[in-house]
């Protein structure tokens, strides 16, 4: 797939995802068979830009090439100042979000209210491909809602500002995560588009992605809850492209030594006191359907250190491996939250 200047070594790309892609993730997700990785949006806000918060967002080090971030906000003029400050920190694609279904985002016009403003969108589009000498993508949902569908007309906006990739998150805002995707939607916009169509929403495994791509004729797809917990879906997807068969569930060594390792990046990457909570919820969704994790996801929530994190993992990983060399679920193959 291609994106600007830049050759993905596949189509399978990490959503971005707030609290979620950051670094570590990231990371992660790339070395297991992401073909890109898009990080948690940055706020337009410069006042923003010292804050301990944006510099871990804008930290790419050690990133595989190319680093794309996204940023949000919806004045045109700080919007290009923020792409400026991130291609100055080694952003090689600038993502505009303008899919973000959340309140706090929507309430300030930002995210996925924009797609009520075309003229606003044609603003901020032109203000930032202009500012930038790097690919702008952009990433939308199909519309507000289900009376106002426009993702054609942000296409064409998008493909006259010279934006050189669009994600859609085949739902509108109003639906939130509820629902179908609408992968019929995403089909039309790929019939007429110009530039490079990625779909995005309820791509939980090899076969669905596969569904999808038939379905739609898009370029590329983007997973995004799919991942969490899960980050080796992208292996697992581009073996079944390439092949049409799946590979074996990882084992439960594996995946023990993965999540350690995914810990200890999350500890250094935030500190202990961050690191502790934002591991968290990675542990929750690797432990997701295993036989005899609620209790542990609850004592979890209580433990305070790093190596009280870890030695309950490692005690969890003993049980599971104690079942049998594959992880054992309560309720059949894992799927997205």
């Amino acid at each position: 797939m291609q994106i600007g200047p830049y050759t993905l070594k596949n189509n399978l790309i990490l959503a971005p995802m707030a609290g979620v892609t950051d670094r570590p993730f990231r990371q992660l997700c790339r070395r297991l068979g992401a073909g890109m990785a898009v990080s948690e949006m940055v706020a337009s806000n410069s006042l923003l830009w010292g804050s301990e918060k944006t510099r871990r967002r804008a930290n790419h080090e050690g990133e595989p090439e190319p680093v794309s971030v996204q940023i949000v906000g919806a004045d045109p003029a700080m919007l290009a100042q923020t792409a400026r400050y991130n291609a100055d920190q080694g952003a090689r694609i600038i993502d505009i979000n303008m899919g973000c279904p959340a309140k706090k985002i929507c309430n300030v016009m930002a995210g996925s209210a924009l797609l009520r403003d075309e003229p606003l969108v044609a603003r901020i589009l032109d203000a930032v491909v202009a500012a930038v000498d790097i690919p702008v993508t952009l990433k939308i949902r199909t519309g507000w809602d289900q009376e106002h569908r426009n993702a054609l007309n942000i296409l064409r906006i998008a493909e006259n500002s010279g934006v050189r990739a669009l994600a859609v998150h085949g739902r509108t805002r109003a639906c939130g995560y509820s629902g179908e995707a609408e992968y019929d939607t995403i089909a039309a916009l790929k019939a007429c588009a110009k530039i490079p169509i990625i779909a995005n929403g309820d791509i939980t495994s090899p076969q669905k992605a596969r569904q999808v791509l038939d379905a739609t004729g898009a370029d590329g797809i983007m997973i995004g809850r799919g991942a969490q917990g899960r980050p080796w879906i992208f292996r697992e997807i581009a073996h079944y492209l390439a092949t049409g068969e799946t590979l074996p569930p990882p084992e439960v060594a594996e995946i023990h030594q993965l999540l350690k390792e995914h810990l200890a990046d999350l500890y250094g990457f935030y500190g202990e006191y961050s690191g502790v909570r934002m591991a968290r919820k990675h542990i929750s969704w690797y432990s997701r359907g295993l036989a005899g994790s609620a209790g542990f996801r609850h004592a979890m929530n209580r433990l305070q250190t790093s190596s009280g994190q870890m030695t309950a993992v490692d005690e969890l990983f003993r049980q599971q491996a104690a079942l049998g060399r594959h992880l054992t679920y309560n309720w059949g193959p894992l799927a997205a939250a």
